[in-house]
C-alpha cells in the first residue's frame, strides 16, 4: 500500500487542480489505483498520478511529449510538465470513462487495435527511450524468485527460459524505431470528454519505441489461453490489419510476429498471479491456474520466432 502522507498529498493536489479549472467542482474523489507501480487518485474532473518509483524527470517528459503531439490518439495531459511529490513524480490528467469491466460484449477491441495501428505508424521522435514491456516482464520474473516456493513457480520459469533474450530485457529490442504503448490492455482505454467521447489510450508510462507485436501480446496471450473469446480476437486482429498495423502480416499467419510478445506476456502475468497467491497464502484460482497451465505447455514447444525478431 502506498504510505498515507503521499495519498493525502496527492488527494490534495488533485483537489487543488480540480477547483482551478473549474468554480463548480461536484467535488467527487477517489483512489483510481494503488499499486507499486502508480498511485492514482481522482477529484471531480482531475486525476493525479503518481509515477513509478524511479521514473526520471527526462524520460517522463520525453513520453508525455508524445501524447501531447497525438491529440486524438492518446490523452492530452493537463500539464506538460511533472512535479515533485515526496519524491515521486506527478502529473495530472482530464478524467474519462474507463472500459466497463462487467461488459465484456462492449468491450472496444476494435477502438483498440486501430488506436494501436495508428501509434505504430506515427513517426517516434529521436530520443524517445525503449518502451519498457520487456523490462516489466522481467520485473514479474524477478518478483516470482523472491516470493518464496510455490509449485507453479518452476513451469512459469521454465516458458520464461525459452524467450530469446530482448523479450526477457537481456539485450535491446530490434526494429526500435517503432512507436510503441508498452503496456496494452482494455484498462488502458478511456473515453473522453466523458462519459462517452471517442476512445483514447492512456498511461505513458512503458511509452517508448520497440516491437509492435509487444502490444498485441496481452490480447493475443489471453486467446491462446482460453480467456478470449475467438470471435473478440478476431475483431481485435481484423481491425488491427485493416488500420495498416505493422506489427504483423497484412494476410497469413500472425503467430510468428505474435509468439513470442504472447509466450513473455502469459509468463509475466503467471508469475504476478503466483507471487500475489504467495504472499496472500491462499491457492490460485482458476484464471491464474490457467495461464500457469498455459506456461507448462509451452515450455514444451520453441517459440515460433519472426526471422526478423530472432535475436
Amino acid at each position: 500500500m502506498t504510505p498515507a502522507p503521499l495519498l493525502q498529498a496527492l488527494t490534495a493536489k488533485a483537489r487543488a487542480a480540480a477547483h482551478a479549472r473549474s468554480s463548480a467542482c461536484p467535488c467527487g474523489a477517489a483512489t483510481l489505483a494503488d499499486r507499486p507501480d502508480g498511485l492514482v487518485v481522482r477529484h471531480a474532473t482531475t486525476v493525479a498520478k503518481a509515477h513509478p518509483p524511479g521514473t526520471t524527470h527526462a524520460e517522463l517528459t520525453s513520453r508525455l511529449a508524445v501524447a501531447t503531439r497525438h491529440p486524438g490518439l492518446l490523452l492530452l495531459p493537463l500539464d506538460p510538465a511533472p512535479v515533485d511529490l515526496h519524491g515521486r513524480l506527478v502529473t495530472f490528467w482530464p478524467y474519462g470513462t474507463p472500459v466497463d469491466p462487467d461488459d465484456p460484449d462492449a468491450a472496444p477491441w476494435e477502438a483498440a487495435a486501430t488506436l494501436l495501428a495508428r501509434l505504430h505508424r506515427s513517426p517516434a521522435p529521436a530520443g524517445l527511450p525503449a518502451m519498457r514491456g520487456p523490462a516489466k516482464a522481467a520485473q514479474a520474473i524477478a518478483r516470482l524468485r523472491e516470493a518464496g516456493p510455490h509449485p507453479a513457480a518452476a513451469p512459469v520459469l521454465r516458458a520464461w527460459a525459452t524467450l530469446p533474450p530482448w523479450a526477457r530485457a537481456e539485450t535491446p529490442m530490434p526494429h526500435t524505431r517503432v512507436l510503441c504503448h508498452g503496456d496494452l490492455h482494455l484498462g488502458q482505454l478511456i473515453r473522453h470528454p466523458a462519459p462517452d467521447g471517442p476512445w483514447l489510450l492512456i498511461d505513458v508510462d512503458d511509452l517508448g519505441v520497440g516491437v509492435p507485436a509487444w502490444d498485441l501480446g496481452r490480447p493475443a496471450a489471453w486467446y491462446a489461453c482460453g480467456l478470449l473469446p475467438p470471435d473478440a480476437w478476431t475483431r481485435f486482429l481484423t481491425a488491427y490489419r485493416e488500420a495498416g498495423g505493422p506489427a504483423v502480416p497484412a494476410e497469413g499467419d500472425p503467430w510468428p510476429a505474435l509468439d513470442v510478445p504472447a509466450r513473455a506476456l502469459t509468463a509475466q502475468t503467471a508469475a504476478r498471479a503466483v507471487a500475489k497467491a504467495v504472499a496472500a497464502g491462499r491457492p490460485l484460482d482458476e484464471v491464474e491456474q490457467s495461464v500457469v497451465d498455459a506456461c507448462d505447455r509451452m515450455a514444451t514447444v520453441p517459440p515460433q520466432l519472426a526471422q526478423e525478431h530472432a535475436k
